[in-house]
């Protein structure tokens, strides 16, 4: 059975009460527990992480590509727009992944507009809210094969 990583990135932690007119009141656990009972129907198995810090992330990308883990449905959050050593570290190690983010990020903070991980990811997801972590799951289950 495939593993898999779905790894999140700085606040998402706070999912549920953080801006829920933006990121809606589901937690990052509630997400969790939609996401495995779709791997398991997708017969395959998830590893959940989430960091705020930036170096935790990168070693847990690491982590991932020596321990067989097959590829990752990835929140960078804050990070997807300033974190060269993440995008060096699946680029570094090969890993496949699906960059996923609840919000638009196009309809928000011109900042937000720029990706340090969309051109090196299988693809984005944007925009979908909490259902925007399936589609990637389901998107990365395809692509892997």
């Amino acid at each position: 059975m495939k593993r898999l990583l779905v790894m999140n990135g700085p606040n998402l932690g706070l999912l549920g009460t953080r801006e829920p007119e933006v990121y809606g009141r589901l937690t990052l656990a509630d997400i969790g527990r939609t996401l495995d009972a779709l791997a398991a129907s997708l017969g395959v198995e998830l590893e959940h992480f989430q960091s705020d810090h930036e170096g935790a992330l990168v070693e847990r990308v690491h982590l991932a590509a020596r321990t067989g883990v097959a590829g990752a449905v990835v929140n960078a959050a804050a990070y997807t727009h300033t974190s060269v050593a993440l995008r060096d570290a699946y680029l570094g190690t090969g890993l496949p992944f699906v960059e996923i983010h609840v919000s638009n990020v196009f309809a928000r903070e011109e900042f937000r507009h720029k990706s340090l991980l969309a051109d090196v990811s299988m693809g984005v997801v944007v925009g979908f809210g909490p259902v925007g972590y399936e589609l990637a799951l389901r998107g990365l289950v395809a692509r892997l094969g």
